[in-house]
């Protein structure tokens, strides 16, 4: 059964957690997606996803869905107007904290669905900490690493369309199309390697970058052939994607805790 935390009782939690619930978090983050995209575009398609995912999964699971944390670490776009962003301390702190307090409600399984490339590395950090601290499965789902809609996007955009491009905005056309703005978009390449090269944003070898480093507008993908049907066929894709997650994380064994002696 789905259930959402802020509408339940403590007394109903307590006895949810009793049967060994799956706790879902979202992690969005707020910040430029050029001239295009709305500045909630991740939390706008991690919402989306989660939804579509609860459509879907099985209703004999117990989940536990949480609020969405709207922002996240998003440094690399805070030259731009509008980003929202976390330091990354702060980032993996809030992570903690509220891993903390799943765990003191007795629930000892987490999933993240991650939409926002920025979070990966602060919710990599958290859930190891969950992890040795509170015994906590956690399970991390960025879902551009889930496999692929075979042949839907072209592999090199997939890849290096890392931001703006093809795959967030069509998906964007399906879930909130009155908020993309194609009227005066301007495709930009994806930020592939050159020839043989390994370094990239997003090579084999990738460096650090800024948004600015990518383009004008901060983006990097061609967006061009973008459209609400193949939006659609994105989301249900990854929707099934997560539930699969949340499914087999609901079938984990327990961990066991091993005490260390001085």
């Amino acid at each position: 059964m789905i259930y959402h935390w802020q509408t339940l009782t403590a007394p109903q939690l307590a006895s949810i957690a009793e049967g060994d619930p799956v706790a879902v978090i979202t992690l969005g983050a707020i910040e430029q997606h050029g001239t295009h995209l709305p500045l909630g575009t991740d939390l706008m398609i991690g919402e989306g996803l989660q939804a579509a995912m609860l459509d879907i999964i099985d209703p004999a699971l117990d989940v536990l869905c949480l609020p969405a944390i709207a922002v996240g670490a998003s440094d690399e776009h805070a030259n731009f107007p509008g980003t929202l962003s976390l330091p990354a301390p702060l980032a993996i702190a809030t992570l903690e904290a509220y891993g903390e307090s799943i765990a003191q409600a007795g629930i000892k399984k987490l999933v993240l669905i991650n939409s926002h490339g920025g979070n990966k590395a602060v919710m990599d950090l958290a859930a190891l900490t969950l992890r040795k601290q509170f015994a906590m499965r956690v399970v991390k789902a960025t879902y551009t690493r889930l496999p692929p809609l075979e042949g839907a996007i072209n592999a090199d955009e997939l890849r290096y369309g890392l931001h703006g491009g093809l795959l967030e905005t069509a998906i964007m056309l399906h879930l909130a199309p009155e908020f993309v703005q194609l009227d005066s978009y301007q495709p930009t390449p994806p930020a592939m390697p050159k020839g043989d090269a390994l370094v990239s944003p997003e090579g084999s070898a990738a460096f650090a970058w800024l948004a600015e480093d990518l383009s004008t507008f901060g983006v990097a993908g061609d967006a061009t052939d973008a459209h609400k049907a193949l939006g659609e066929r994105l989301v249900r894709h990854y929707a099934t994607q997560l539930a699969q997650v949340v499914a087999e994380t609901a079938h984990l064994p327990p961990l066991i805790t091993r005490k260390t002696s001085n």
